[in-house]
């Protein structure tokens, strides 16, 4: 009996061996990544390829710049998806193509000085159904796409280029008199009052035809043609896949968003550098959308919009398609230029929940940690857990939390206005379509040379609840501004703020403020004002005299703060 059964292992050995050896190595996940993470979430799963492998030369490619390989791609993945898969040798070479369109079981990989450049010519990317910043909406086809794609990859070194110049308006006030005049003399046309450059008339026709900067709805789907120039889509959209990788490449230049998985699971965004010119109109970088299983680090991020953005949908068409993002984790990147560094929102109307971000730096962001929505969004934002951030000249806000949110960059450009966001104290009924932000936890934060050092603003009839922010060190012109909040706990915090108040608090309750420290200026450092403040807790031993350091406003409820 012994001998019976020593031959079928010895086979099975065998056979695993093989299958080893003949499966493309991906570098593996260092369990490290994992620990800290607050909640439970499962280990994220990396595709496997088979060892096989194609280059595009082998199909006729060309890479001169000039030669258009879109056969030569969409051949290569067919044959090697017919065959079960493997990788795609994109060699050193400039290699102009249409859309790529990936299948399951292929990864595309850029060798050294690889650049993909997507062509200037509209007319290779088909118009379809797709979703577009959270609305279920008629897009241009991506340059690169999949869809229901399984255990899919791209990888290596190279670079992929959406041409987004060639799709993108500009606006005027973006841009260097020099650039501007070099922008016109390219071709194209402008706005009526001269303000914004268009591709084409094609381009202008769809802006005129809109009642916000990227949805036609003036028009009926039968003109959606006429206007085909300004439906830019995403430059890598993966919908609905599985076992997704992406890492080494840098990702540029992109005609929308850069990067946008939706309703996917088991993602790994890894070693990337993304890219876009900061004047590029809704130039994210990355917008994971109703993804679950999500894993985001050692990234480089320098873009024209947000930069790491989750979102779930918005307003009906996101809560009819209930699915959250959820279970992320989101460590050591980098954000240079970008609206905002981590983003949440603003079309959350699926929910958030279950994030963990970690060791990240933002340098020159417009705000660092942003939370954006509005009235009619819904969709709950909950168990956020945020620690160990550096930020350094963010100009705005270096933690922003905004509940008016109406369209408008953090640094406002010349056709926006703050009062388009402004805070409507009018209390409506909570339904579906209230959003809602709660336990949210931050911890070893530091920010110098920003512009504000906090911004926390619920809603009237929903508060931002249960936020908590501990051991932070925030240097800014301008202190930190409650409005509408309820549990916020500030412990370790030191603010040295050069022009206001430390810290302003309004309408709020249940605030609880231990081992506070601010600097001396000519204002005093503590307000609380609204006469729905209530439940309001400072530590004495934070003030030399708290009644020379704390302002109370005259309709504050009596009771309202206590300093213990």
């Amino acid at each position: 009996m012994k001998n019976t059964f020593y031959i079928p292992l010895i086979l099975i050995t065998l056979v695993v061996n093989v299958f080893q050896v003949n499966a493309q190595k991906i570098a593996g996940i260092d369990p490290a990544l994992y620990e800290g993470v607050e909640f439970d979430m499962p280990k994220v799963r990396l595709p496997s390829f088979p060892d096989k492998t194609v280059n595009i030369m082998d199909f006729g490619a060309k890479g001169n710049g000039m030669f258009k390989n879109t056969e030569a791609f969409k051949q290569a993945i067919e044959q090697l998806s017919q065959e079960g898969g493997g990788k795609i040798i994109v060699p050193r070479g400039i290699w102009l193509t249409g859309p790529i369109t990936l299948k399951s079981h292929i990864n595309l990989h850029l060798e050294e000085g690889a650049l993909i450049l997507f062509s200037r010519d509209f007319d290779d990317y088909a118009l379809i159904k797709t979703s577009f910043e959270g609305l279920n909406t008629v897009r241009c086809e991506s340059p690169i796409n999949a869809e229901g794609a399984e255990n899919i990859a791209i990888t290596g070194s190279g670079v992929i280029d959406g041409n987004g110049d060639a799709w993108r308006p500009v606006k005027k006030g973006k841009m260097t008199d020099s650039q501007w005049k070099a922008l016109n003399k390219s071709g194209g046309v402008l706005s009526e009052d001269g303000k914004i450059w268009f591709p084409s008339e094609s381009s202008k026709k769809g802006y005129m035809s809109s009642t916000n900067f990227n949805v036609p709805d003036l028009i009926s789907q039968d003109e959606l043609n006429s206007v085909k120039d300004f439906l830019r889509p995403v430059m890598v959209s993966l919908v609905k896949c599985k076992q997704v990788l992406l890492d080494g490449p840098t990702f540029q230049n992109s005609p929308a968003w850069n990067i946008h998985p939706l309703m996917c699971e088991d993602l790994v965004i890894r070693n990337l550098s993304v890219r876009n010119p900061w004047y590029s109109q809704n130039g994210d970088g990355l917008d994971l959308e109703s993804c679950k299983n999500t894993l985001i680090y050692n990234n480089t991020f320098d873009v024209g919009d947000d930069a790491i953005c989750f979102k779930s949908g918005k307003d009906k068409d996101g809560r009819e398609r209930g699915i959250p993002t959820e279970n992320a984790i989101v460590k050591n990147n980098t954000v240079y230029h970008a609206h905002g560094g981590f983003v949440v929102g603003s079309e959350m109307s699926g929910g958030v929940r279950n994030v963990h971000v970690s060791k990240c730096t933002f340098i020159g962001t417009d705000v660092g940690l942003r939370f954006k929505s509005t009235r009619g969004r819904g969709g709950v934002v909950e168990n956020i857990f945020i620690s160990d951030i550096d930020m350094i000249n963010i100009p705005t806000e270096a933690i922003r939390f905004n509940m008016f949110y109406g369209g408008n960059s953090p640094v406002l450009e010349e056709d926006q206005d703050a009062s388009d966001e402004a805070r409507d104290e009018t209390i409506v009924p909570v339904t579906e379509e209230t959003p809602a932000f709660r336990n949210i936890f931050m911890k070893n934060i530091t920010a110098t040379g920003s512009g504000k050092a906090g911004f926390f603003m619920g809603l009237p009839e929903k508060s931002l609840e249960n936020v908590h922010l501990e051991n932070a060190m925030l240097e800014a012109k301008e202190g930190i501004t409650v409005i509408d909040t309820d549990g916020l706990t500030l412990i370790n915090v030191k603010v040295i703020a050069e022009e206001t108040s430390a810290l302003t608090i309004y309408n709020s309750q249940n605030v609880e403020v231990k081992g506070f420290a601010f600097n001396e200026n000519d204002k005093k450092p503590v307000r609380v004002l609204g006469r729905l403040s209530r439940d309001i807790h400072f530590d004495l031993t934070d003030f030399k005299s708290y009644q020379d350091q704390l302002t109370l406003g005259k309709e504050l409820p009596k009771d309202a703060v206590k300093v213990q």
